[in-house]
């Protein structure tokens, strides 16, 4: 029963650390819309589009749109460079399908962690109910141990170079090329430039370290607490 209790506390800590982060990606997503126009006034995008803000947002709602599903075609026809035509060439057209693929994927992966974490709780309720929530907290304090390791060594190679890390990315995520953009040709890598991923990284991070630190204060929280009861019900004894 020990082993049991363990094996579903871990699952639990593991699917809710799944959870935190794909609902991060989609809150520094879609949050709020604000914080792409002011990454296109950063990064002078509307310049080297030659567009209006009220366009570029427009593309930009349809774009974020497409990828949640809620369009089934990534076609845009808006005024850039002075003339009116669709803001996506078919690279673009198919990179995206790639990218949807990946986004909702993400949150199918989360359905599941959801399921994942559901049955884990059952199981941590039926073999052991009086200790659920220690083993819950022991858990994910030692999830967060093994995970706080793998985001130093990501963050420090995002921070060295970026591009390498951005790179790599693609290249594991996806067996094609057609993420390569030119800029002379293609208008979606104009109004994406790295240094706006950069920053939507820096976004999703604070979004899930945040939640990681509620969860981790809680769980200390309530392991202080049963060390204190544990060690009032000695003295009394």
């Amino acid at each position: 029963m020990k082993g049991l209790r363990w094996i579903a506390g871990g699952a639990a800590s593991i699917a809710a650390v799944v959870i935190l982060l794909i609902s991060s990606f989609q809150a520094a997503m879609y949050l709020d819309f604000g914080i792409y126009e002011k990454e296109y006034t950063k990064y002078q995008v509307l310049r080297a589009l030659d567009m209006k803000m009220e366009d570029a947002m427009y593309v930009t709602r349809e774009m974020m749109a497409y990828l949640k599903g809620d369009r089934e075609r990534l076609s845009v026809v808006t005024t850039v460079e002075g003339k009116e035509q669709d803001f996506f060439n078919e690279q673009d057209r198919l990179h995206m399908e790639d990218v949807q693929g990946l986004f909702l994927g993400g949150l199918a992966m989360r359905r599941w962690a959801f399921a994942v974490l559901a049955a884990a709780l059952v199981i941590l309720a039926a073999v052991c109910r009086k200790e659920m929530w220690k083993t819950l907290a022991g858990s994910f304090q030692a999830a967060l141990g093994i995970l706080a390791a793998l985001i130093l060594f990501l963050g420090i190679a995002m921070v060295r170079n970026f591009n390498a890390v951005f790179t790599k990315f693609h290249e594991i995520f996806f067996d094609n090329d057609l993420w390569i953009f030119d800029p002379a040709e293609d208008y979606m890598i104009r109004m994406l430039p790295e240094g706006l991923f950069f920053d939507m990284v820096i976004r999703i991070g604070g979004f899930f370290l945040a939640g990681l630190t509620v969860l981790l204060i809680l769980s200390i929280v309530y392991t202080v607490r049963s060390r204190k009861v544990g060690g009032g019900r000695i003295l009394a004894e």
